[in-house]
């Protein structure tokens, strides 16, 4: 079975905590992803999601100029590379998440989400998506 780190992404989209909520949103819009890393001094500290901007922006008028660190999940959640596509896809279904950092050796070396997992744990051969 593929391990995470066959099928995370590289390429880390990552604010620090004191980032408007707006430079945030404005970069993972720019980049196409769902999550942005956040790291203070290249330490994690937390993730801000696509849901956590919208949670942002329906709790507050003002929450576009307020800093990631208010609105982000802090410490999350995180898996090593070595982990399989199964443990990942697991943990990620059971606590509800979509994107998980990779962490080794206390260091972010990618972010994988869950659709990476799901096309890793339904295969290459596998048949698309029915559209009616």
């Amino acid at each position: 079975m593929a391990s995470v780190r066959d099928v995370m992404s590289t390429e880390l989209v990552a604010v620090e905590p004191t980032a408007t909520i707006a430079e945030a949103a404005t970069l993972m819009g720019e980049r196409r992803v769902g999550s942005a890393l956040v790291l203070e001094g290249g330490r994690l500290v937390g993730i801000l999601t696509e849901r956590d901007v919208l949670r942002a922006l329906a709790a507050h008028f003002d929450a576009a100029r307020q800093p990631v660190g208010e609105w982000m999940t802090p410490h999350p959640t995180t898996v090593r590379p070595e982990a399989t596509v199964r443990e990942a896809l697991e943990l990620m279904l059971a606590r509800g998440f979509r994107h998980l950092p990779v962490v080794e050796d206390d260091r972010v070396v990618g972010v994988v989400s869950i659709r990476d997992l799901s096309r890793a744990a339904i295969g290459p051969g596998a048949p698309g998506p029915v559209l009616r």
